[in-house]
């Protein structure tokens, strides 16, 4: 009796290989600086309930009836002012990382690894990522969402994405993601060196500004981790740097609407330090994996700007990890942490 082979997913092979797949994840970005790219990106992003925590019905009306007929115009002057040659700076810097990522991985692991890249809003989705590499033969995957601290508006998104992806494969992978790496001794250690030698170039300022990105003080009421991640990371920063906590601060950007929001807000602290006699003032925003429109626009353009008006002589904007050997090693490391067990990193475990 002859034997037959079938074929899987959109003609998956059961025969080809099985792989390891490190899927990174980082937010999104419209496909362009205008006002008609903005709109769909910020329809999916704003709609997405772990984001905005109101009635559906209510933020519905809202979104649709407010927010996605002004914000998409905004946006897109904001997004024109960083746009580079080759698109987006947060995809451009996320491919980069991504592509570092599959060389170090290539040379640390013994069997097949393969590393890609979605968004978790826009292209390409996390959903056609998994299917891809199932499709590739990747039998077992390790998420990583480029968020250092944990948020359920943030790496709880992505779950559900993942989870939501997960539902429709009739034979979906062994399955493990990284929750977050805000107290991680390699990224400690990858943050403190590269302000370090950012200072060693450009020298260092009067104080050092730690930025992390906002969120609604009621979602850390219930139960969300954020804060206290963020604040794990400002302290052993601080020590690795033998900083004090008067030269070493921290706030929150990117604040919208007016219910309260985790404190003290950049803006203001930026206003203040200048107010207080702060002439120079370097800012690393620590919960930012590449540089994007909240580092480059929000913090090196509007805040640099907010500082030299309230009295300062310069806000200087210390880039994010990117693809530099620092994030690219220490990311490899958690990587091969997490991988532990499986038989394309059985005998390399750390770098």
């Amino acid at each position: 009796m002859p034997i037959h082979h079938y074929t899987g997913l959109a003609g998956q092979s059961y025969d080809q290989p099985a792989q390891a797949g490190v899927l990174l994840v980082n937010l999104g970005t419209p496909d362009a600086p205008t006002a008609r790219a903005l709109r769909p990106y910020l329809a999916e992003f704003l709609g997405d309930p772990r984001v905005i925590e109101y009635p559906r019905w209510l933020w519905w009306l809202i979104l649709h009836g407010v927010i996605l007929r002004i914000r998409p115009a905004r946006s897109a002057h904001a997004y024109a002012r960083v746009w580079t040659p080759q698109g987006s700076p947060l995809r451009v810097g996320s491919e980069k990382l991504a592509t570092a990522l599959q060389t170090r991985l290539s040379q640390l692991a013994t069997g097949p690894v393969r590393v890609a890249l979605a968004m978790r809003y826009g292209a390409p989705s996390v959903r056609t990522q998994i299917e891809q590499m199932q499709r590739e033969g990747v039998r077992r995957l390790l998420v990583l969402p480029l968020y250092p601290q944990y948020s359920g508006t943030s790496t709880g998104s992505v779950i559900d994405a993942v989870a939501d992806t997960f539902k429709q494969l009739r034979w979906p992978p062994e399955l493990r993601i990284i929750n977050s790496y805000h107290d991680d001794a390699g990224h400690i250690e990858a943050l403190a060196r590269s302000i370090e030698q950012w200072w060693a170039i450009h020298g260092r300022s009067d104080k050092l500004l730690l930025s992390f990105h906002g969120i609604p003080q009621r979602y850390v009421a219930a139960g969300d981790p954020y804060l206290h991640q963020c604040q794990t990371t400002a302290r052993l920063l601080r020590e690795r740097l033998g900083l004090s906590e008067t030269q070493l601060i921290m706030s929150f950007q990117s604040r919208v609407g007016r219910e309260p929001w985790l404190q003290p807000y950049t803006d203001e602290t930026v206003r203040r330090l200048a107010g207080e006699g702060v002439k120079r003032l370097d800012v690393a925003c620590p919960g930012f994996a590449v540089d994007c429109l909240e580092t480059l626009e929000e913090i090196a353009m509007q805040n640099a700007e907010f500082f030299t008006k309230a009295g300062g002589e310069a806000l200087r904007y210390i880039p994010a990890l990117n693809d530099g050997d620092e994030q690219v090693t220490s990311l490899a490391t958690l990587i091969l942490r997490h991988a532990q067990g499986w038989p394309e990193f059985s005998a390399n475990e750390t770098t």
